[in-house]
């Protein structure tokens, strides 16, 4: 996987226990066109501290282009911010 590092816009939905769940996501390409991806799949979640910043990473499935791809997508607690980091 290549890293990216890019910010993405998420919808997402919340259990009332506070779980969070990523549903589909945008994106803009190299021609600053918007793209949209469905997460069919996530493969784990898990959390880390970088530079002191709670981090969830979500690694995810998607047919992206018409072929199954591995992707990363991380949440930033403070700040609510989505970044796709890897692809």
């Amino acid at each position: 996987m290549k890293i990216v590092n890019k910010p993405i816009e998420m919808i997402a939905w919340f259990t009332d226990a506070g779980s969070i769940k990523p549903v589909k996501f945008r994106v803009k390409d190299e021609e600053q066109i918007n793209k949209v991806f469905k997460i069919n799949k996530i493969v784990t979640k898990s959390e880390e501290k970088l530079a002191g910043n709670r981090m969830l990473i979500f690694r995810c499935q998607s047919a992206i282009d018409g072929i199954e791809r591995l992707y990363e997508i991380k949440y930033e607690l403070s700040t609510c911010k989505w970044i796709l980091f890897k692809i």
